[in-house]
């Protein structure tokens, strides 16, 4: 195998994959990527068995191939060399890799391909399409809201629920809640995914700005593909909760809120906030919203008072401020909606407005107030 490539093409190509790249794996040539050359184009690809990323590079190719070459040592020659053509010479018999730049030559030992997983990629999987743009907003909305709790598997991860004409993304952690409904999404199938948390952060990580995406899934696999790349993850094979049997109906006291004077505030009073419960209390009034925090231990405390409308009778009620600050940093709306019954019960959070063709609602457990 031999082939020529511009290094910085050749280097951006790897960082698209390397999110895949395992460490210390029990398998070591999962610390490799897999390279091909044929037909006129090179095929990059890396995988920790859970998830595998594939990308396509243009390079001259001078002979076919395929060989496994060591991911970080690779990476690391290509990070400190200027623009230029590299040359990549493999002996197929020794597994020997030459790589000759302007100034030099670098040699190293691959591995066969043959070490390397299968790969599978899409088939006859059923498919949806949706913008890189909505997709990049699922992820921002949902991924911090999935729990880290290893005897709740399905809770771990992101649950994607496709319907015939919409797509809800959804993460729980028991405390918070986050429902992102996608309208007017046409699908051929009906199915319930539960994607995980790494698999997600590391296709954000490369996802273009625009443009479509397309989601192959099946039964143990998704596959999410876009400009020459896919991205493949298992799925977790678990039942994900009925997180609308949660979520309640009969909300009647309504306070409308400046998002960002609201975020503001929090992350000033969460300073003051019990460490363990992280714990702010809202006393709403007709015009007004007091938030208060305390440590006691540290006689610590604050408060402050923000501008509202509110519709509904005085209630005070506790959250967890640092779960609020989450939630409010990933919505870009002006204004939102608190919507509360009663202060042991859930608080919704919701944009004032809805941006075109969503719905977005979020929900947070009340703390009950300790002064």
């Amino acid at each position: 195998m031999k082939f020529t490539i511009s290094s910085g093409h050749f280097l951006e190509k790897l960082n698209k994959v390397s999110a895949a790249l395992a460490s210390n794996p029990v398998i070591p040539v999962l610390e490799d990527f897999l390279i091909t050359s044929k037909d006129g184009s090179l095929s990059i690809t890396a995988s920790n068995l859970e998830l595998t990323i594939t990308t396509q590079a243009e390079a001259q190719i001078s002979k076919q191939g395929t060989i496994a070459i060591p991911g970080r040592t690779l990476m690391d020659t290509l990070k400190s060399l200027a623009e230029q053509p590299v040359q990549i010479d493999v002996n197929p018999d020794t597994n020997g890799i030459e790589i000759t730049s302007q100034s030099g030559k670098y040699k190293l030992v691959g591995e066969k391909s043959d070490d390397f997983p299968e790969l599978s990629l899409p088939a006859n999987e059923d498919q949806i399409t949706m913008s890189a743009e909505s997709l990049l907003n699922a992820i921002d909305r949902t991924a911090f809201a999935t729990s880290n709790d290893e005897m709740r598997q399905a809770m771990k991860g992101i649950c994607l629920n496709i319907d015939f004409n919409s797509l809800t993304f959804a993460a729980t952690d028991a405390h918070k809640l986050v429902k992102y409904t996608f309208l007017n999404n046409q699908s051929e199938a009906s199915s319930t995914l539960i994607l995980t948390k790494k698999s997600l952060l590391a296709l954000k990580s490369i996802l273009p700005k625009d443009g479509d995406i397309t989601i192959h899934f099946g039964r143990t696999k998704a596959f999410f593909s876009f400009d020459n790349t896919v991205l493949s993850t298992r799925l977790i094979e678990a039942k994900y909760p009925d997180y609308n049997a949660v979520i309640p109906t009969n909300n009647p006291y309504l306070l409308q809120v400046n998002r960002i004077e609201l975020l503001s505030a929090l992350r000033r009073l969460v300073v003051y906030a019990n460490k363990s419960t992280n714990q702010v209390v809202f006393n709403i009034l007709d015009k007004s919203l007091t938030i208060s925090s305390q440590d006691v231990d540290m006689s610590n405390e604050a408060t402050e008072q923000l501008s509202c409308t509110y519709q509904g009778e005085p209630i005070t009620i506790g959250f967890n401020g640092k779960f609020l600050i989450e939630m409010l940093s990933v919505m870009n709306c002006e204004n939102i909606h608190i919507e509360l019954s009663q202060a042991n019960k859930p608080g919704i959070i919701l944009p004032a407005e809805q941006a075109t063709g969503e719905q977005l609602l979020m929900l947070i457990m009340p703390i009950m107030s300790n002064y």
